[in-house]
Parts: structure tokens; sequence; C-alpha cells
């Protein structure tokens, strides 16, 4: 069992500014209820913004459960309960708590039960703030302050020697894209404290680590100043540019921070404050560091990303995501963007599965989630226009007997959702491919037998197949005749798909005919339909490298033949072709995507994972798990 969140007391942040909103929408989006304070309501009202709008992606954080032994009276929310196992996972997580705003600090702390301070890192500011947390806060409130350099030991000359013993260092570097949080004492800070703190912080997320001792600056804030320092260096003598900087740290350590992005996003005027704390310390030379960068960039008004005029990097293009990163010009990174069915674990109430589908965007480079798009009823496939920078995804919807699917399109940040398909149109649409040459998509409907295709705005929306459905068949008959993945050969004129037949029936097939229907005839009685597979376990989607003419599937029937990753070559006229099993033991695969140019596939299970498989050798490797069920999946 692990800590609840604390609801009947908020914890309170002091300062809204960059740090400031991601520690509140840590908290917030584990349950807890939070009091922000600043003394400029644009911060207030940015901060409030940036926890609406990110809260959900703070949500897929994994959790990092500790098993505790309960204390004497029989409550494990206190700081001298044990820590006796600890799991790491996606959780099922409290509703999110209540933002408040605040510009008086009396107010926002009076009955705070934690307070983490995130001032501008000067320390006679930290100092008085102090002060007067010590003045208006509860006897019994925690009080970390999140500097980086400073040890919590410089904040104690106005504060009571009662106070002292609660008062700590609580780092956060970037969440949620760095979930590192570290602790350290003030040397006179209560140790029974921290342990709770960290499984608290480990609840909401975070990846928190304490320091065995004080320290001015943490483990890897002083590794970090090392390697700021030399970056300094390196730019002012003129050897090297920030983008090959970061080239070089991207392949080194793979999943960044990439440095000279992460200063930008810092604030290159925080970065000299806090160098300025180590060069008085330590008697270091300020001239071809924070002098220098002063006088390039900071008396120049480059701050990085909160200036107009940039900071290393030039100022980015106005964007409706503040959070947007500049892109390698050496190696931008590959997104994958994948359907959450909303069936997973994840799902607070299974009443509300029907609102809880997503799209999600995973960065490959930092293994990134962002929700996209929310509140979807079963998303279940997917596919972008590169051309036109929107991404397509049908929803199933709430009832596969009912005519209540449709199809979407919104911009690839998710912004400007437009209905292609609305409800009415469509019973259970599934697979969905974009052909940019034709400027139209191609779907199934599973319950209406059936493969479609329209242009991107809807209009020219034309059933191109229609299985017919003998009134006195079984379901399971029925079953054989259900439409669910779908593939297109613009070149040749040909289209694909599977019909999954019963579930783990071993009734499945794979179709192919002409991308028009033959002149004369319809939907329902065409005659160029030529089936290429039957008694498959049960193929799901389908994709076609049209240049080596090779079809690969997901078959989600039973193991050893489904559950499989498969391929066939498909421009033979022989009907029996070869079929090859590239790789096998998924957990129920439904979505994949070819990536040619590195020579993998991508699969995505109703398990929760993401798979990357090797075209050369079928080697899988598990790119991410979690509490899920993934659908469909495409490439950016």
């Amino acid at each position: 069992m692990g800590v609840k969140p604390r609801t009947d007391r908020p914890v309170a942040v002091i300062g809204g500014g960059v740090l400031g909103r991601r520690i509140s929408c840590i908290f917030i989006a584990a349950g807890y209820h939070v009091h922000i304070r600043d003394i400029t309501p644009v911060a207030l009202r940015d901060a409030a913004e940036y926890i609406d709008h990110h809260k959900a992606e703070y949500s897929l954080m994994p959790r990092i459960h500790k098993q505790r032994e309960e204390d004497n009276e029989g409550k494990a929310n206190g700081p001298k309960a044990s820590i006796t196992q600890v799991d790491l996972e996606a959780s099922t997580l409290a509703p999110y708590g209540n933002c408040k705003t605040f510009m008086e600090l009396e107010p926002a702390i009076s009955n705070a039960w934690l307070i983490i301070e995130a001032v501008p890192e000067v320390l006679q500011l930290k100092i008085d703030v102090f002060a007067d947390l010590d003045k208006y806060a509860p006897p019994d409130c925690y009080i970390g302050s999140n500097s980086s350099s400073f040890k919590s030991n410089l904040m104690l000359a106005k504060i009571s020697p009662e106070r002292q013993r609660k008062v700590f260092n609580a780092h956060f570097s970037m969440p949620p894209t760095i979930r590192m949080v570290e602790l350290m004492t003030s040397g006179k800070t209560d140790p029974e404290i921290f342990p709770y703190l960290e499984t608290v912080l480990g609840e909401c997320g975070m990846l928190p680590v304490t320091a065995r001792r004080e320290s001015t600056g943490f483990v890897f804030n002083r590794m970090w100043a090392a390697v700021k320092r030399e970056i300094m260096n390196i730019l002012s003598e003129g050897v090297s540019d920030p983008s090959e900087i970061d080239l070089l740290w991207e392949h080194m350590f793979k999943n960044g921070p990439l440095p000279c992005q992460l200063m930008d996003q810092v604030g290159l005027d925080t970065v000299a404050f806090i160098e300025d704390n180590y060069i008085q310390e330590r008697g270091l030379p300020s001239a071809p560091t924070v002098d220098w960068l002063r006088k390039i960039y900071i008396e120049q008004g480059r701050l990085g990303k909160k200036s107009e005029k940039g900071g290393l990097y030039p100022p980015l293009a106005k964007s409706s995501s503040a959070e947007t990163t500049p892109a390698n010009p050496h190696s931008a990174a590959k997104d994958i963007y994948l359907l959450d069915a909303g069936l997973g674990g994840n799902t607070k109430d299974v009443s509300q599965v029907h609102s809880n589908g997503k799209i999600l965007r995973l960065n490959l480079a930092t293994q990134k989630l962002t929700p996209i798009v929310v509140g979807q009823n079963m998303p279940d496939g997917i596919d972008v226009s590169l051309e036109t920078q929107r991404v397509f995804w049908t929803n199933m919807g709430r009832s596969p007997g009912a005519c209540d699917g449709s199809v979407w399109s919104a911009d690839l940040d998710g912004g400007n959702a437009t209905c292609v398909i609305p409800v009415g149109q469509v019973h259970t649409p599934k697979q969905l491919a974009v052909i940019e040459s034709r400027k139209q998509i191609y779907f199934c409907d599973r319950e209406g037998t059936s493969v479609h295709r329209c242009d991107y705005d809807g209009n020219n929306h034309v059933i191109l197949v229609q299985r017919r459905v003998k009134p006195e068949s079984s379901l399971l008959e029925q079953m054989t005749l259900w439409c669910v993945g779908v593939a297109v050969d613009a070149e040749r004129g040909l289209l694909y798909w599977t019909q999954k037949g019963p579930c783990k029936g071993g009734h499945g097939q794979i179709f192919c005919a002409g991308l028009d229907i033959p002149a004369g005839e319809n939907a329902e009685n065409r005659t160029d339909i030529r089936r290429l597979w039957n008694n498959l376990p049960e193929p799901i989607d389908i994709e076609l490298d049209t240049d080596s003419q090779t079809l690969y599937w997901t078959d989600r029937g039973e193991h050893p033949f489904g559950c499989t990753l498969n391929r066939a070559y498909v421009g033979g006229e022989d009907i029996d072709m070869e079929k090859i099993i590239l790789a096998r033991h998924f957990h129920e695969p439904i979505g994949l995507k070819l990536d040619k140019a590195n020579n993998i596939v991508y699969v995505a299970d109703l398990g929760g994972s993401l798979y990357s498989v090797s075209l050369e050798d079928g080697v899988k490797t598990e790119l991410v798990r979690n509490d899920v069920c993934y659908t469909g999946l495409t490439l950016v």
C-alpha cells in the first residue's frame, strides 16, 4: 500500500515560473491540491494555463509504489512509515487535484503541509522568502528549496530553531522529460522526513534521490555544472557551435538532456546566477564563462526560450505548444503517434472507457510520451499526411452493433480537430491508411463488413467493398466478413484488406482487389476480388512495401501462429504465396508501421507495449510498456 494523496491540506509552490509550474503539475496530476503563489498575475495565469494543458501528460509518468509498514496507529502517511518493497509500474491515478493561485503569501501557505520554494536563484531573496514562510506556515509544515546551487543551510538565518528541522533542499530538474528530483539535508533536517518524501515523490511519478550529506550542488548538478562551464569555454573559443555539441551529447548519452537546449529552456540569466555561486566559492575564472555569457547573450536580451530573441539557439517560430523543442539540425528525432484505446488499467473509471481514448506522441530520442488528443471514443486506426501536416484517425464508437463510429483529423499537435466522417455513416471504423498521391484516406468498417474511401475532408465518400451478410447467418459466420486492416498500392491500383474472423478462430483471410470498382459492378458484387490467404488465426492490421511488393500484417490469434508479425511477397500470380513469421510472442498485436530507412517495423499491442522488429533477422526490442491498450500507430 502506498501513500494516499493528502487532499485535506494543500501543497504550496512559491514561484510560478518555468520550474514552479512544472512542480505544481507533478502534484496536481497525482491528486494533490496545489496553491501557487507569485507576485505577478501574468506568471500565475501562465502557470494555470500550463497545468491545464499538461496535467494529462504528467499523469502518464510511471509511478514508483513503495510498500510501507503501518505505524503503531495503523497509518501509512507519516514520515515514520518504513519501506519494505519497491515496484515500478504505471498506476491507476487518483483524480486530478485542484490548482489555486495567490499573489498574497499568507493565504497561500496558511494550511499547507508541504511548501516548495522556486523563486529566482538569488540568495538574499531566498533568505527573505524563507523568513516569511516561517512566519505564516503551520508548525508541522515541511519546507523545501528548489535551489540547485545554494545549500538550504544558507537560507536559515531568519528561521526559528524549531522550523530548521523541517527545512531541506528538493531540486527538480525539468519534468516530465527529466523525472529526477534530488533531496538534501540542511545539516539540521530531521532525517525521518526523507523516506516519507521519497515515497510521496515516487508515487507522483518522480525519481527521488537523497544526497548522503550536505553539498554545494547536488550529485548531478555538480556534474552538470562542469559540463556547462566547458561548453561555454568551447563556444567562446569558437571551437564548435551549439548544434554540433548537442549532436555529440545525443549520440554519447542517447536520452539527453541536450545541454544547449536545456540551458535555453532554464534561461541563460538563471544559468549565470547559478554559475556566480560556484565561481565565488571555488575561485573559478569568470571571463570565459559567465562574463562571456552575459556580454554575448544576456545583455543582448537573448535569455533562451522565454525570450523573443532566443538564446544559444535562434528564436522558435510561434507555435500553439509552448513546450516545443527545436529539432536537432543534424538528427531530428523521430516521433511515433500511438493510439491508447482507453481500455487499460490506466482507466480511472471503467464506465468512462468510451471517453478515455488518446492519441499519444512518443519521441524516440527522449522516450517522452505526450498526449496530443484526449477524450476519444475507442480510437483504433491512425495515419498522417506529411504534406498537410494532419493526423487522421478512426473512433470505433460505443456499441459495435450501432452505426456510431467516426473518422477525425487534426493538426500534428492535436489542434484544429475536424470530423471527417460523422457518426451515422459508419459502424466500427478500424485501421486507416492515408494515400498522399491521391489525397485520400482508406479505412475498414468491421461490423459494417466494408472497405471505404474518401477525400481528406470527407467528400467523395464511397464504399469500395461490401461483404454481404445473409439474414440467417450466425454471429461466427458474420465475423468471417469483418474487415479490419487496409493497405493500398496506388501505383499499381491495388487494394489489400484483412477479414479477421472469430477471435482466435483460425478463419482469418486476406484479400486483394482493384482500387476502383469494375465498370457495371458495385461494391457488393464486384468480380475482381482475389483471396490471398484463408484459415489465418486472426489477421488485423496490414502495410505494404510497394517497392518490394511485400505485405506485412499483425495477427492477434492463438499462439504459436497467432500473436505474430508476418510478411509475404504479393507480386506474383500464385495465390498460395509463402508466408513468413517475422516475429512472435506479442500480447495481441494490432498496429504496425514500416520504417524502411532504418530497416525495422514498429508493432503496438493490446498489452501496452511498443516494439521495434528488425527486418533483417526479426530481433524484437520492447521500446515502451505501459498500463494501457495500444491499437494503431504511425510515424512522423
